[in-house]
């Protein structure tokens, strides 16, 4: 069997290691997979009741992506024949459209480490989600540490017109843009630099002083004062 030369066993070294590099995806050697893939699903649920008493029924889930920017995606039930003809009823008595989630912590790293600490809901106009074809726009809101603080809910368009919608055309599949919003640290002082500049001040303003004191002793002696 011949022998290979050291320059071919090290140019097949370079082409092994960066073929590891390029299929590493950012991930360090002995990280975990699912630390790249966590995440975990939560109910969305809406509700529309002709006596505006809620009683809250599946409508999809949400797949919360965790890490330091958390992100979101969703998958959604059709509404079904009686749904439809439910919710045009309640539309046309001006009747509410509501949705929740659970209040959960976005930081958990699997599914079993969530914790539900309540609902947070919101609700539109029953007649807007029927002549928006079901098209709205869901937005989650989280605090600092993570939690979910809010949800919203708008249509697109928002506004009762009393148009007139075909049940099997336009109000079966929902339409929706899902995001989520979470604050922005603001910059902190600069303490430093502002403690800096005050003592730069006060040295100057003692620096004018004496000098006020020496020129006004000056003038004192030559006067005779």
């Amino acid at each position: 069997m011949a022998r290979l030369s050291p320059f071919k066993i090290a140019l097949i070294f370079m082409v092994v290691f960066a073929n590891l590099v390029c299929c590493n995806n950012g991930r360090r050697v002995g990280d975990p997979l699912e630390t790249e893939l966590s995440g975990f699903s939560v109910p969305l649920e809406h509700s529309f009741e002709l006596d505006d008493v809620a009683k809250f029924e599946s409508r999809g889930s949400l797949l919360l992506k965790t890490g330091r920017e958390p992100s979101v995606s969703l998958t959604q039930n059709q509404l079904s024949e009686e749904d439809r003809a439910k919710l045009k009823e309640v539309a046309a008595v001006d009747g509410l459209y509501r949705i929740r989630v659970p209040r959960v912590f976005l930081q958990a790293d699997r599914q079993t480490e969530w914790q539900m600490e309540g609902h947070l809901t919101a609700f539109v106009r029953a007649c807007a989600m029927v002549e928006s074809h079901l098209s709205d726009v869901i937005t989650l809101h989280s605090d600092v540490s993570g939690y979910l603080i809010g949800v919203s809910i708008v249509t697109l368009p928002g506004a009762c017109r009393g148009t007139e919608v075909e049940d099997e055309v336009d109000l079966e599949v929902f339409n929706t843009t899902l995001s989520i919003i979470a604050p922005v640290n603001a910059p902190g002082p600069e303490t430093a630099l502002f403690l800096e500049r005050m003592e730069q001040e006060s040295e100057k303003k003692g620096k004018n002083t004496q000098e006020q004191k020496s020129f006004f002793a000056k003038y004192v002696r030559a006067c005779g004062l």
